[in-house]
């Protein structure tokens, strides 16, 4: 409606003063706590051998049997699992900044090779999830499209692609009305995997209204990548990859080398009668787009949208080995 979208208009504005703000003046200081990680033990040698049998030697006249030389027994090797003691070790390190930034900070990694999946913080949590819908929404107009079920026609894919790359709420009310509305919601959850998916109680059934947990981005973009038509993914992929300087921190701060892509969110929200801000995302990282991961931060009333920024960011780039602060 157009309520709605004047009332986050600003929200736009105000991440992009952030952002030059940071560009021009360096990154907003957040009190750090923790250090390295514990270096792995090493286990002790061997307890001395005994020396050698020197019974019968008075008696034969021979020379004692010579003592032989202990050897070290190797210290083991640590189990560091699927992840690899590297990586294993930068989680390490991310879960525990997890614990030192504001608000309800919860992280999900997924190692597509592998199937293994990390968490920490408040993973589970179920927080609003800004604009990353709109990768659930763009992702379901083009299968809707593909099987004849609608026309995308020239404004739509140009509303589909600013929705991506500027995440443009204009363009995603205009797909959310034209395209069936709230009927989305449940395509999200049963398609997708986006189970915990639900409307905020008491604000309009729209993309913009919805609360999910960082397992929901995880397993919506673990969909776009194995699920959706090779050409669809393509552009999706493309698409994250090449979105706008607006969406250029979370999982973009993995750094260049890792190729990320994501689909970002803010916005100023409603809860127990106070506002606050949220700040998530979602995309990949790695060769292959081999690594998916969603970061979504629920921030108390007393922080702004900086501090948002730059814990999602941070975390991200700790697990990538990337500089921080990120953004």
């Amino acid at each position: 409606s157009a309520a709605d979208r004047s009332s986050r208009r600003p929200l736009l504005v105000a991440l992009l003063v952030v952002l030059v703000l940071a560009g021009a003046a360096g990154a907003v200081a957040l009190t750090r706590r923790g250090g390295a990680g514990p270096a792995p033990g090493a286990a002790g040698s061997s307890a001395p051998a005994v020396a050698g049998n020197l019974a019968g030697s008075a008696r034969t006249g021979s020379a004692p049997t010579p003592t032989t030389t202990p050897s070290r027994t190797p210290s083991p090797t640590p189990d560091c699992g699927s992840w690899g003691c590297p990586f294993q070790q930068r989680l390490a390190a991310a879960a525990r900044l997890v614990r030192t930034e504001p608000g309800q900070l919860g992280v999900t990694v997924l190692d597509r090779r592998t199937g293994a999946v990390w968490e920490a913080g408040t993973a589970g949590h179920l927080m609003w999830a800004s604009s990353t819908p709109k990768l659930a929404l763009a992702t379901s107009l083009l299968e809707r499209s593909r099987a004849g079920e609608i026309t995308l026609d020239a404004t739509a894919r140009r509303q589909l692609a600013a929705m991506l790359a500027v995440s443009d709420d204009d363009a995603a009310d205009a797909l959310w009305d034209r395209y069936g509305g709230a009927a989305a919601l449940a395509r999200f959850r049963d398609r997708f995997g986006m189970t915990g998916a639900t409307f905020v109680p008491g604000f309009p059934q729209r993309w913009g209204f919805i609360k999910v947990s960082t397992g929901d981005l995880r397993r919506l973009m673990t969909y776009v990548l194995t699920r959706t038509d090779a050409a669809d993914r393509a552009y999706l992929v493309q698409a994250m990859r090449t979105t706008g300087p607006i969406q250029h921190w979370g999982v973009w701060a993995a750094g260049a080398a890792q190729r990320p892509g994501a689909k970002d969110g803010w916005s100023v929200e409603l809860d127990a009668g106070a506002k606050h801000w949220c700040t998530s995302s979602v995309g990949f990282a790695g060769d292959g787009e081999r690594y998916v991961v969603a970061v979504m931060d629920d921030l108390p009333p007393s922080a702004g949208i900086a501090a948002g920024v730059h814990a999602v960011s941070d975390v991200v780039a700790t697990i990538f080995g990337a500089p921080t602060p990120a953004a």
